[in-house]
């Protein structure tokens, strides 16, 4: 079972894959999804348009984007959790832009139960 604690997007049991190298899947629960709607402030924006006008990264919406995916794969796990799903695979990222400044990040994967390859 996935626990409740802050986990990374390096969860063992989550993968872009259909399979799980080691693991069979014995139940499948299907489509499980994280969803957050995000903005910068004012003063962020207003730091992000100084750091464009350097080049380079910007790093202050670099940080929004791996903040708004974190907490996205976070709650797909959590709803993973609720079905008693213990891996999510073919797991993958959407965005989309749904007014000037908002964007919503969409994670979302097959929700399954694994067993260590040859147990029964």
């Amino acid at each position: 079972m996935f626990n409740s604690r802050h986990m990374s997007q390096t969860h063992p049991l989550t993968t872009t894959c259909f399979e799980l190298p080691g693991y069979r899947i014995v139940k499948s629960f299907g489509v499980v999804r994280g969803i957050i709607v995000r903005s910068r402030s004012i003063v962020g924006n207003i730091g992000a348009s100084i750091q464009s006008l350097f080049g380079g990264n910007i790093s202050l919406y670099t940080s929004l984007c791996e903040q708004a995916r974190d907490e996205a794969f976070r709650q797909m796990l959590a709803h993973a959790a609720e079905l008693g799903a213990n891996a999510v695979v073919g797991v993958r990222y959407d965005a989309t832009e749904i007014a000037s400044g908002i964007t919503e990040v969409l994670c979302y994967g097959t929700a399954v139960f694994v067993e260590v390859a040859g147990t029964n």
